[in-house]
């Protein structure tokens, strides 16, 4: 496992405290997005179809601090747009950092050599470096040859200074299991990063190119390859999302586990739907219908396996039932034999059937969120 102990004893600590004082719904991860403006036009991407005026936007060191205040979560993602862009972003890290947050700063690292001396290794600052695969698979995903190579020497660069870096990889349709195995391998080995963050691709609505993105089953049979090929990669997630990704655990969506801050204001529901703003982390929280949103409850979400929605469940799930999870740490992803049962569908838009599976889930792994990264 990739997350730092210090992380996990202070993420299990706060979920604790949490259950223990009745909260029902609480955040764990704020994803903080200070701009949408970023230097490429990857094939996946919704956030970069806003009007010019929306893509000037940023928010200030100030606005970032405070939303982290306001909001509490342990962890903060900070994704984009590309996060690099920000002149003051280096200020923003070092805020949140002197805050004793977790920050993992999401970036494509076109230009990440160039700002290095803008940021200070710490155990609570993680570079994490956006690639989808190899060479080839990984310049496609993001439309502009030559990218792979220089995230690859920006992520050597980082680790030669002390950096904590990290790999997010996001698994589209069109990707070759053997070939993404591969890929692991050389970046633990050979790149040695810290651990790799891994999602199947969501169908933004506005994304330029529709017919990449998995359906739940593939995406399901996709990760039992994958897993079945594992060479002692490391992964920033909690075992149990990971059995989750291989079609073990029957997990409905935390939405409010991963709440998004960014120049609209909070964000309803979630980082992946957009569907309204609060002004404040209390109004978010106050004014959203939680029950309209997760599988079986909104036709957007029945495809999603986004480790912003069900890392929160799964380690919610690992405080509620660590022997399970020390299994699942033990002996990896089950890749064989029947797969636990999806979360019922048949009432995706609402209903009074999404609104059972929230509450049976309540009753089986507690009710909130919440993830270990981002």
């Amino acid at each position: 496992m990739a997350i730092p102990l210090i992380q996990q004893i202070r993420v299990g600590a706060y979920v604790l405290k949490q259950r223990l004082k009745g909260v029902e719904r609480y955040p764990l991860v704020l994803m903080l997005e200070p701009l949408f403006r970023c230097n490429l036009a990857c094939t996946g991407c919704g956030k970069i179809a806003y009007p010019e005026d929306i893509l000037n936007r940023r928010l200030s060191v100030a606005e970032c601090l405070h939303a982290a205040e306001e909001c509490g979560a342990p962890i903060v993602s900070i994704p984009g747009g590309e996060p690099l862009l920000h002149k003051e972003i280096g200020a923003i890290a070092a805020g949140l950092v002197a805050q004793k947050r977790f920050v993992y700063l999401c970036t494509n690292a076109l230009l990440l050599e160039k700002r290095l001396d803008q940021f200070t290794p710490s155990p609570y600052l993680t570079f994490q470096i956006h690639l989808d695969g190899d060479r080839a698979h990984h310049d496609r995903a993001v439309a502009q040859e030559g990218v792979y190579d220089r995230a690859v020497a920006a992520i050597r660069a980082a680790r030669a200074r002390g950096f904590r870096v990290n790999i997010n990889c996001t698994l589209y349709d069109h990707g070759a299991v053997e070939d993404m195995a591969r890929f692991f391998t050389f970046t633990c080995q050979e790149l040695k990063i810290e651990g790799i963050t891994l999602s199947p691709g969501f169908a933004y609505e506005d994304a330029p190119v529709q017919d990449q993105f998995l359906s739940r089953k593939n995406s399901r049979q996709m990760f039992r390859r994958l897993f079945a090929l594992n060479k002692g990669w490391r992964f920033s997630h909690s075992a149990l999302f990971l059995d989750f990704l291989a079609g073990n655990q029957s997990y409905q969506c935390t939405p409010w586990g991963n709440p998004t801050r960014n120049v609209f204001g909070w964000q309803k529901p979630c980082y992946l739907l957009n569907h309204g703003h609060a002004a404040t982390f209390q109004e978010l929280m106050a004014t959203t219908d939680w029950n309209a949103y997760g599988i079986g409850h909104h036709t957007a979400c029945n495809n999603c396996m986004m480790h912003c929605g069900f890392e929160p469940t799964a380690v919610v799930d690992t405080v509620t039932h660590p022997w399970k999870a020390a299994l699942a740490a033990l002996f990896g992803p089950r890749t064989e034999g029947a797969m636990a049962p999806e979360v019922p569908r048949e009432t995706a838009g609402g209903g009074s059937q999404g609104s059972q599976v929230q509450e049976s889930q309540k009753g089986e792994i507690g009710a909130g969120p919440f993830s270990n990264a981002t």
